[in-house]
């Protein structure tokens, strides 16, 4: 098989995302693999180069991988003609001017969101690449977990009739890093440097809730800082200026209505990090990160509510497992192989830089619908 080589600058790889799931686990999974098989005889073989700010780090990341290409100067990068692809995981308030020098640069670009701090800069980013030529991809990862695809298996089949609501729960206990350190960085409660849960979460709900039941047409949301104060990565105290917490309600197009809580000061009482149960008129579904349970119309139970007796029935026992029915990879890597063969094939691709303004168009109007204590409109956005 002959191999197809595309160079991709990837910058923000010294934190954690960009490290584990889209170095390690996805661009480095397929070298192991032997490249992405293009079905022609050839497989494309993607060779990273590393960017950012950390020499030292930079320099350790490549070591321990075996690669060759780091650098700290993002220009010089660009500017090489044997760079095909832009990608970027580094923190959102950073993310904005470095996409609109690889697009300026002739660069396809993969971005992480948001795509930017506000919903102007984001379609501006849209509007360049779109002029520009160049193909843009947002990671949409949630769409490509286990537990979705298998609740994505049973809205295709019509499964649930008509979709009435979906609820979600998402979150976790994020420690203050006074006495245990944080799980996130300390940017992420700061709203100065693009913090706080609705920015980083909404744009989450909106491609899931438009890829699996439709468009969202109004939001009403309430955000708030729950754990005022915080400690940063050098134990020094800081006041959190961004929400922690945010309560979101969303009706879609078709009627339905979505309930989403998402809470980084919530401890998990769920069988998994992330839950959505969707209720339609012909059946149920829970899903989360890998599995997904349903209880048809036919076979629902009649529980009767009765406060003076204790409860007798097992309800998650009444719910059957949808089957796995194939193997299910790493979903960072799934977009990732969609992409590169959108980049080099030109196959169809639908999350695009105008798919991630939607997300930071709802996390916008959230946090304005919180601010105002209103409900509001979700316009359709078109460049």
């Amino acid at each position: 098989m002959t191999r197809r080589t595309v160079r991709i600058a990837m910058n923000g790889v010294t934190g954690r995302m960009g490290h584990h799931q889209h170095l390690v686990r996805s661009l480095l999974a397929l070298r192991e693999q032997g490249g992405l098989d293009l079905g022609d005889g050839s497989a494309l073989w993607p060779e990273p180069v590393l960017v950012g700010r950390s020499a030292p780090r930079l320099e350790a990341l490549a070591a321990r991988y075996g690669l060759d290409a780091w650098s700290t100067d993002l220009d010089t990068v660009l500017a090489d003609p044997a760079v095909d692809v832009y990608f970027d995981a580094q923190v959102t308030a950073a993310r904005e001017d470095a996409v609109r020098k690889a697009v300026a640069a002739g660069k396809h670009v993969y971005c992480e969101k948001p795509t930017a701090t506000t919903l102007d800069g984001a379609l501006e980013l849209a509007r360049l690449a779109r002029d520009a030529g160049v193909k843009t991809g947002v990671v949409q990862d949630k769409l490509f977990l286990p537990g979705l695809r298998k609740l994505k298996r049973l809205v295709d089949s019509g499964f649930f009739g008509r979709v009435l609501s979906v609820r979600g729960e998402f979150g976790y206990w994020v420690f203050e890093g006074d006495g245990q350190p944080a799980q996130r960085p300390s940017w992420n409660y700061r709203a100065e440097d693009g913090g706080g849960i609705a920015a980083d979460m909404f744009p989450h709900w909106e491609y899931v809730l438009h890829g699996l039941f439709g468009p969202v047409r109004t939001v009403q949301a309430h955000v708030a800082t729950h754990i005022p104060r915080r400690w940063d990565e050098h134990g020094e105290p800081y006041e959190a200026s961004a929400d922690d917490a945010a309560y979101g309600i969303f009706e879609l197009a078709g009627g339905a209505v979505a309930q989403i809580n998402s809470s980084w000061a919530v401890r998990v009482a769920r069988d998994e990090l992330v839950e959505f149960q969707v209720d339609g008129v012909e059946g149920s579904a829970v899903a989360g990160l890998r599995r997904c349970r349903f209880q048809h119309r036919a076979g629902t139970p009649r529980p009767v509510w009765n406060p003076d007796l204790p409860a007798t029935e097992d309800f998650r026992a009444q719910w059957q497992e949808v089957p796995d029915n194939g193997e299910f990879g790493n979903g960072f890597k799934a977009q990732w192989e969609l992409f590169l063969r959108h980049v080099v094939l030109d196959e169809p691709w639908h999350w695009d830089l105008l798919a991630g303004a939607r997300g930071v168009q709802l996390a916008e109007l959230g946090l304005r619908s919180s601010a105002e204590g209103r409900r509001l409109d979700v316009p359709e956005l078109s460049l």
